[in-house]
C-alpha cells in the first residue's frame, strides 16, 4: 500500500525570514556561511528554529572566501548571509573576488528598515550601489511577496551562463514581517538568456582551421572547469593531436602528465607554453579570458596566429585579443560538437616535437639550498607525498606561482586560488570551504607569513568543526612578491616589504587547539609532512624557507610572452 504524502502548499503565510530559509531549502542549499548582526537576526532567529548548517565565520572576510572555495569544488553556490554595514561592506573583497574569477555565489545581506532607507541610519550603506559594478545582479527586496522569486532568480543567474555573484540586500522589516506568499512560479528572465549551443558554421570554419594549422595551440582556462568540460578537451586534443596550455584558474582541466600538455601560460608559465603561444599559427582559447598576466605586451601577443575564441560570456570575446573565430557557447557543447567534426588530425608532428625540445632544455629549476628549506623542493615534497591528489589552495604571491609550477595537477577542481583579484587572505579560509565541500578530500592549504596573517582567526574553525586542514606556511619573513618586484625593478629598495617582528605561528596554533609546528631545513619537513598529511587532525606547519629566492621564469611588465628573465638551460 503507497502512502501518500501531502505536498506542501504553493502559498503559505510566513515571514520574511521563514520565507528566505524555505526558498533556501528549495534551492536545496547545504550550507550557509556567515556572521550575525542586528538587521539579520530575524533570520538568524528562524535559523534557529528551520535549521540549515551554518558556519559562523570570524569575520565576514572569511565567510565568503569559505564560500569561495566551497563553490569553486563543489560547483554549487556558495551562499553567504551577513548584517547590514559593515557587515556587508566586509564582503566587498570576496565579492569582487568572485566576479574576477567567475564563482558562483548568493550573498544576502541585512538592511536597515526600509522606512529609514537613506536617512544614514545606524548601520546603514547603500550595497546594492556598492556591489553594482561587482555582482552579475543585486536585488533589494521591498516587498516580501517578491522574496520566493528572487531568490529562485538569485540562484539562476549566479549558476548559469559565466557563474559569478548575485546579492539580495533584505530590510529588516521585510525579513520581520509576515505576508501570504508563494512559492511556485518560476524564473522568466527574457533578458538573461545565455547562449549555451555554439554556431556550428563557426565550428566548422574552426575545425577547417585545425586541419590547415601546423602550429596550432590550445589556451584552455577555468571555463573547461565551470563546464565540466575537462573529458571533451582531452578527446579534442588527442583527436586532433593538438598540444594545450593552461591559464593559471585552468590548471587542471587537462592532465599535467599528458604529453600534449604543455604547462601554464603567462608572466610565471614556462617556457615551452609561452613560446607556443608566441609562435603559434592557431591559437584555441576555451574559455580564458586574455588577462594581462597572460598576455604580456598586447603587441607582441601571437603575433602570427589566428586567434579562435570560445566563451559563454560574449563580452570577452575580442575585448583584449583581436578575434577571427569567435564561437559563443558552453565550453562543454562546443568542444563536444568539435569533436563530432569529421576530418583528419592537424598535421604538426614537427611542431610538437619542437615544443617537446623546449620542454627538455628549458624546464622550470631552482637553487639546491643546504641551510635552509627551498621553497620549490617544499612545494615538490607536499606532491609527492600526496601523489599529486590533494585540494590544494592557495593565497596570492610567490608561494602561489611556486605551487602552481610544481603541485602538478591531473585533475579538475583541486586547485583553489585567488586568481584576477589575487587576494591576500582567500587560501586558508577558502581551505576551509573546500573541506566542508569535500569532507573526506585531503586539502592542503599552501600559504604566505603575510597573507596568513590576514584571516588567520578562522583557525578556530579547524577545532570547532572537526576539518583537518593541513595548512603549510611558506614563510620567507617578507612580502615575497613586493620584495622581489623591489628587487628587480626598484633598485633594491625594500620599502616596507620585510617583517621584522612575526607571532610565534605554533603558539597562534596551540591557542585555537591545533598542532603547530617549525621547520628548518627540508630533511625535517619532509618527515614532519609524511606524518601529518596521513592523518585526520588539523594541523598548522611553518616551514622557514629561503628569504631571497625569487619565482623565474618571469615576464617583466611590458615585455612580451617570448621575453622571459630567469630561463635557465
Amino acid at each position: 500500500m503507497k502512502v501518500k504524502v501531502k505536498a506542501e502548499p504553493e502559498e503559505q503565510r510566513l515571514t520574511g525570514a521563514e520565507t528566505l530559509i524555505h526558498a533556501l531549502k528549495q534551492e536545496k542549499v547545504e550550507v550557509v556561511f556567515g556572521y550575525p548582526g542586528g538587521a539579520v537576526l530575524p533570520i538568524y532567529d528562524a535559523l534557529y528554529r528551520n535549521p540549515i548548517r551554518h558556519v559562523l565565520a570570524r569575520h565576514e572576510q572569511g565567510a565568503i572566501h569559505a564560500a569561495e572555495g566551497y563553490a569553486r569544488v563543489s560547483g554549487k553556490p556558495g551562499v553567504v548571509l551577513a548584517t547590514s554595514g559593515p557587515g556587508a561592506t566586509n564582503l566587498v573583497t570576496g565579492i569582487t573576488d568572485a566576479m574576477m574569477d567567475s564563482l558562483p555565489l548568493v550573498i544576502f545581506t541585512g538592511q536597515v528598515a526600509s522606512g529609514v532607507i537613506g536617512t544614514d541610519a545606524f548601520q546603514e550603506a547603500d550595497v546594492t550601489g556598492i556591489t553594482m559594478p561587482i555582482t552579475k545582479h543585486n536585488y533589494q527586496v521591498r516587498d516580501l511577496k517578491d522574496l520566493p522569486r528572487i531568490v529562485k532568480e538569485a540562484f539562476h543567474i549566479a549558476s548559469n551562463g559565466r557563474p559569478g555573484p548575485v546579492l539580495v540586500d533584505i530590510p529588516k522589516d521585510v525579513s520581520a514581517t509576515a505576508a501570504e506568499v508563494n512559492f511556485g512560479g518560476k524564473v522568466h528572465l527574457p533578458g538573461f538568456q545565455p547562449t549555451k549551443n555554439p554556431n556550428v558554421l563557426q565550428i566548422k570554419k574552426l575545425n577547417e582551421a585545425i586541419e590547415s594549422a601546423k602550429k596550432p595551440v590550445i589556451l584552455a582556462g577555468a571555463g573547461i572547469l565551470h563546464a565540466k568540460a575537462s573529458e571533451q578537451l582531452r578527446a579534442v586534443a588527442e583527436s586532433k593531436n593538438i598540444p594545450v596550455v593552461h591559464t593559471l584558474l585552468g590548471l587542471g582541466g587537462f592532465p599535467a602528465d599528458h604529453p600534449l600538455f604543455l604547462g601554464m601560460g603567462g608572466m610565471h608559465g614556462c617556457y615551452a607554453a609561452n613560446m607556443a603561444l608566441y609562435e603559434c599559427d592557431l591559437l584555441v582559447n576555451i574559455g580564458a579570458r586574455f588577462d594581462d598576466r597572460l598576455t604580456g605586451n598586447l603587441k607582441t601577443f601571437a603575433p602570427e596566429a589566428v586567434v579562435a575564441h570560445i566563451d559563454v560570456d560574449p563580452a570577452e570575446i575580442g575585448k583584449n585579443v583581436e578575434t577571427h573565430i569567435p564561437i559563443v557557447g558552453d565550453a562543454k557543447a562546443a568542444l563536444q560538437k568539435l569533436a563530432d567534426e569529421q576530418g583528419s588530425s592537424s598535421m604538426c608532428e614537427e611542431w610538437l616535437v619542437h615544443l617537446r625540445q623546449y620542454q627538455q632544455e628549458y624546464p622550470y629549476w631552482h637553487k639546491e639550498l643546504e641551510d635552509v628549506i627551498s621553497p620549490q623542493k617544499l612545494i615538490s615534497e607536499i606532491h609527492s607525498l600526496t601523489g599529486g591528489d590533494a585540494i590544494v589552495t592557495t593565497d596570492v604571491g610567490q608561494h602561489q606561482m611556486w605551487a602552481a609550477q610544481y603541485y602538478t595537477f591531473n585533475d579538475p577542481h583541486k586547485w583553489v586560488t585567488s586568481g584576477g583579484l589575487g587576494t591576500m587572505g582567500f587560501g586558508f579560509p577558502a581551505a576551509i570551504g573546500a573541506q566542508i565541500a569535500e569532507p573526506d578530500k585531503r586539502v592542503v592549504s599552501i600559504v604566505g607569513d603575510g597573507g596568513f596573517q590576514m584571516t588567520s582567526e578562522e583557525l578556530i574553525l579547524l577545532r570547532e568543526l572537526d576539518l583537518p586542514v593541513k595548512i603549510v606556511i611558506v614563510n620567507n619573513g617578507t612580502l615575497g612578491m613586493v620584495r622581489q618586484w623591489q628587487e628587480s625593478f626598484y633598485e633594491q629598495r625594500y620599502s616596507h616589504s620585510v617583517f621584522n617582528l612575526q607571532p610565534d605561528f605554533v603558539k597562534l596554533a596551540d591557542s585555537y587547539g591545533v598542532r603547530g609546528f617549525k621547520v628548518s631545513t627540508i630533511e625535517e619537513a619532509k618527515a614532519l609532512l609524511s606524518e601529518v598529511l596521513n592523518d585526520d587532525e588539523p594541523a598548522l606547519i611553518d616551514c622557514r624557507v629561503c628569504a631571497a629566492e625569487n619565482v623565474y621564469p618571469m615576464v617583466a611588465p611590458g615585455t612580451g610572452l617570448h621575453e622571459m628573465i630567469g630561463v635557465k638551460p
